[in-house]
Parts: structure tokens; C-alpha cells; sequence
């Protein structure tokens, strides 16, 4: 009775022991067919705290950049500036002349002055200059390529003479001949005498000597031109004048005049 009682317990013992080895086999097999959830992350437990930043495996793909597009600017429309008006500057009138009787115009402001050209009844010339006085006008006739003087007395003004301005103008120059030599000035009072060594020229040349000369009378200076053949020249000048008086020598001849000599006034 004891030995069956012995066989049934290792029987029950052998049935719970191959359940078991069952069981386990079936949750053995279970386990490995159910996936484990496991954290991309490391336990906190294991020292390590994650990153606020996921950790990605994945190979980023490249995202297309974009560059804007600038508009281009608008290119602003230039505003029409006014073009100022020019206001056209008077053009000045000389005075103009016309010739009342046949004269000579001149080299320079006098009868003292060599011959330059012809004029005639009823020639036209513009007035360009004047001496200071107004009795002798610096004018450019219409057929003549030069400057030359003519007396007011012999012409017919057109104009006022004394807008434009007092001129001294340039004389022909000539060297064939010398200036005047050893030229001296005294005085006995009023009167200054002049004199000079004879210059000589032929006689086809020989002009004489002309002399310019300025001059106190009558308390103001006055600027005179003379011409003589002699060698020597007498001149009246006074005291009283806020200037100087003084002169320039010239020899001349039928071609012009020698460079100047000034004369050493007393």
C-alpha cells in the first residue's frame, strides 16, 4: 500500500515538473515573438541624463535653398530741369561819323602826325576812341583795314563821343633811321626850350621830329604833339599843376617813327 502511494507522488511530481518545463518553454517562445519596447535613451539610473535634443540616425535629406529674388529698383524718372533764360547783354553802339569835306585821317590825334589815309564827302566810319578833349576822334572807316584820326571839325557825329573811352594809340614803327641824339632841356621861367643834334636823312625821307609833350596851362596839364623840321622847340609851361610835366623826341620819316627819347624836363 505504501509503495503504490509512493509511485502515485512521483507521478503527480514527474506531471507538475513537465507542466512547468511547458509552461516556461510557451512563455519562453512568447517572449521572443513580442518586441521590446526599448528607449532610444539610456536609463537615468545608468548615469546618464538625456540631451534636450533628440539624437537623429537618419541621413538628413538636403532641403532646397532659396535664394529671394531682388526686385530690381525702379530707376526714378529725372525731373526736367528749366533751362534759365539768358538775357542777351546789350550790344554797345559805337558812335558812328560821316565825312563832310575831304580830310586826312591820321597816325595820331593831330595835324603833328603823319598822313594814313584819304577821306572823302560822305564816307561812314564807326568811333572807337577819342583824345580827351573830344576834338579828335580814333575811328575805323568801312573800306579801311586800320584804326586812324580825323578831326571832330570835319565830320558829322551820330552818337555821343564820349561813351567811349580816351585811346592812345600805337605809332608805325620804322629803323631805317636813329633817334635823336644829345638831347637837352632848359627853362627861363615859363618857357622850356628843347634841343637835339640834327638827325640826317634824304630828303625824300626827312619828316622832321615830332615831339609830345605835356604841358601845365592855365592851371591844368595838358598833353600836346608838335612837329618841327628845326632842332629845336620852344614850349610855354607853367607852375601850378598837381602833375608832371615831360616829353618823348621822335625822328621821323615818310616810313614811321624811330623808338622815343624821353626828355629830361626842367
Amino acid at each position: 500500500m505504501k509503495n503504490k502511494w509512493y509511485q502515485s507522488s512521483l507521478l503527480v511530481a514527474w506531471i507538475i515538473v513537465s507542466v512547468s518545463i511547458a509552461i516556461a518553454g510557451c512563455s519562453q517562445s512568447f517572449l521572443l515573438i513580442t518586441p521590446t519596447a526599448i528607449s532610444p535613451y539610456p536609463k537615468e539610473s545608468e548615469g546618464f541624463r538625456p540631451s534636450s535634443t533628440p539624437i537623429s540616425t537618419d541621413t538628413p535629406v538636403p532641403t532646397a535653398s532659396h535664394t529671394a529674388t531682388r526686385k530690381p529698383s525702379k530707376t526714378p524718372i529725372p525731373t526736367t530741369t528749366p533751362t534759365p533764360t539768358i538775357t542777351p547783354t546789350p550790344t554797345f553802339e559805337f558812335p558812328d561819323v560821316i565825312v563832310q569835306m575831304q580830310a586826312n585821317c591820321r597816325y595820331g590825334p593831330g595835324t603833328a602826325y603823319l598822313y594814313s589815309s584819304g577821306m572823302y564827302k560822305g564816307d561812314h566810319a564807326e568811333i572807337h576812341g577819342r583824345n580827351y578833349s573830344g576834338s579828335w576822334l580814333w575811328i575805323k572807316p568801312e573800306d579801311l583795314e586800320r584804326h586812324c584820326w580825323i578831326s571832330a571839325s570835319v565830320v558829322a557825329i551820330q552818337g555821343d563821343i564820349f561813351t567811349v573811352k580816351v585811346v592812345r594809340s600805337k605809332l608805325p614803327h620804322a629803323t631805317l633811321y636813329g633817334p635823336p641824339q644829345d638831347v637837352s632841356a632848359v627853362r627861363d621861367g615859363d618857357r622850356v626850350i628843347v634841343s637835339w643834334d640834327r638827325v640826317w636823312m634824304t630828303k625824300d625821307d626827312d619828316r622832321g621830329y615830332l615831339i609830345e609833350a605835356t604841358v601845365c596851362q592855365n592851371g591844368s596839364l595838358l598833353m600836346i604833339a608838335v612837329h618841327t623840321d628845326n632842332t629845336s622847340y620852344e614850349f610855354t609851361d607853367e607852375s601850378g599843376c598837381s602833375g608832371d610835366s615831360g616829353g618823348l623826341l621822335y625822328t621821323v620819316e615818310k616810313h614811321g617813327y624811330t623808338d622815343p627819347v624821353e626828355i629830361a624836363w626842367p
